[in-house]
């Protein structure tokens, strides 16, 4: 609806016919002899009101009264208040800008001033509302275009998780280990990352970096396909050559997640390719296969290969029977299963409740 209307809160007969005068060839004129009346008009009109001249000394309500009973209505800020004044002082302007007028008229009226003063307003206003509304409807854009960004993030996440799931399931197979081995790595490395997070802000981990570690951690492994079944489950010591073999299943891993795997969340793919190349390195330099040392492990391979042993120590293989969990807990600890990061290993004594739980949650089958 067409804004046309000027709307003029004048007590003076003579003074609202000269305001009402200056305007009568451009805007349809609302007369108010008092603020009540003036409200009345305001109220039945607020679609169609350009702009409200308000003199300032009214009976019943004066323009500060009329300013007050609109302020808590929102409507100075759809239509501009220009007060009407034959006094001008620094406190009564200050006051008027405080409710939110957006000019003053003084008397006696000059009408090209006045003219002026009324369409600078109108026509600020009317951009404002323009501008307003035009964000609005940029945000209800966003807002849809994010809504599907967020569809088409879920179905990828769940592709990811779909095809991790199908991998990792295969390399269980291929291992003779159970559903439940990726499972307890997977809420491991989720549960150690989280202390990680909490004690060390200084590795940057976040909540999404956690899950897409988790993911990536199901996938630790996967270069075991490429090793011979009687390697993998010879029940005996491997002799040097064999171990040699079995080593490789890390660079073989890291081959396999570059050129075989196309996972569309660039994060949990560089997890991956980083966690199964570097999940049997050690802090102290003594790992493989590129012997990495210290920090130049990533955390979250860090974090994965520390959970890696756990597990491995708390199940059971063909060669060997499982370690109860605090026997596994001391082992690592006192560095009888490898060198960890004194910082890792103080994050795992945090959660190591949280490990045994995870554990009878996530137990083999008989």
């Amino acid at each position: 609806m067409k804004r046309d209307t000027i709307l003029i809160f004048e007590d003076n007969d003579i003074d609202r016919a000269i305001l009402a005068e200056l305007f009568r060839s451009d805007y349809k004129i609302l007369e108010a002899a008092n603020g009540k009346e003036g409200i009345a008009l305001l109220n039945s009109n607020l679609a169609t009101i350009a702009v409200v001249l308000l003199d300032n000394l009214m009976p019943e309500m004066d323009g500060f009264t009329v300013l007050e009973h609109v302020k808590g209505k929102n409507i100075i800020n759809k239509i501009p208040f220009i007060m009407v004044t034959g006094e001008r002082s620094p406190e009564l302007e200050k006051r008027g800008y405080e409710y939110g007028i957006v000019s003053y008229i003084t008397k006696p009226y000059q009408g090209d001033v006045v003219r002026q003063v009324v369409h600078n307003a109108i026509g600020w206003f009317q951009y404002k509302m323009q501008l307003e509304l035009m964000v609005k409807k940029q945000n209800i854009n966003i807002q849809k275009q994010n809504s599907v960004l967020r569809q088409q993030t879920k179905k990828l996440n769940h592709v990811n998780e779909i095809l991790i799931d199908s991998l990792s399931n295969i390399v269980e197979f291929r291992n003779m280990e159970s559903k439940q081995h990726i499972k307890r790595i997977r809420e491991y490395s989720m549960c150690l990352g989280k202390s990680v997070m909490k004690l060390y802000p200084e590795y940057e981990l976040t909540a999404e970096k956690l899950v897409q570690i988790g993911w990536a951690s199901s996938l630790h492994d996967i270069g075991k396909i490429a090793i011979p079944d009687s390697i993998i489950l010879k029940p005996a010591k491997l002799t040097p050559d064999e171990f040699e073999l079995v080593k490789s299943h890390t660079t073989k891993g890291a081959e396999i997640i570059h050129h075989r795997v196309r996972l569309n969340d660039r994060g949990i793919y560089d997890y991956a390719y980083d966690i199964a190349r570097h999940h049997h390195e050690k802090y102290d330099g003594k790992g493989y296969p590129d012997g990495l040392k210290g920090d130049e492990i990533s955390i979250a391979a860090q974090i994965v290969s520390l959970v890696d042993v756990y597990d491995a120590l708390t199940s059971k293989r063909v060669y060997k029977m499982a370690y109860e969990p605090d026997k596994a807990y001391q082992m690592i600890i006192n560095g009888h299963s490898g060198a960890f990061s004194p910082k890792l290993l103080k994050a795992f004594a945090e959660v190591k409740p949280s490990f045994e739980r995870l554990l009878d949650m996530y137990r083999d089958e008989d």
